[in-house]
């Protein structure tokens, strides 16, 4: 049987980082995108392992992933009312057309760059 393509558990192929194939890291390691989920961060630890997988999607044709210890992640930060503050200013802007001024009720599409209404007056226009 032979082992998958990107099995190195000792690191020595790629720089020191252990490296697993997708779906098959060992238990308490965890993505960023995991963490998340958990509510939790990486909170400053270095990376303990990668995943590697061949992709299209990558001009190299293979994808990573890193990996942290579920032991040492931290809570995640609670949101400041001064950050919530701009994260609503700024979702308002994208929201706000510049033609017409009015909330569209949906972030604005960014090829066209104004709201439906207003790309299809500039359309018939044309």
């Amino acid at each position: 049987m032979s082992r998958p393509r990107h099995w190195d558990p000792d690191g020595s192929r790629h720089g020191g980082t252990p490296t697993y194939p997708w779906r098959m890291a060992p238990g308490g390691l965890f993505t960023r995108h995991q963490l998340r989920e958990r509510g939790l961060r990486p909170g400053g630890q270095d990376v303990v392992a990668q995943i590697m997988w061949r992709s299209r999607r990558s001009k190299t044709g293979v994808r990573v992933a890193y990996l942290y210890r579920l032991d040492r992640a931290k809570p995640v930060r609670p949101m400041t009312p001064a950050k919530t503050a701009a994260l609503t200013k700024a979702n308002q802007a994208r929201r706000t057309c510049p033609l017409c001024g009015r909330d569209a009720g949906y972030v604005l599409p960014a090829h066209l760059g104004t709201c439906l209404t207003c790309a299809d007056s500039t359309d018939l226009a044309a």
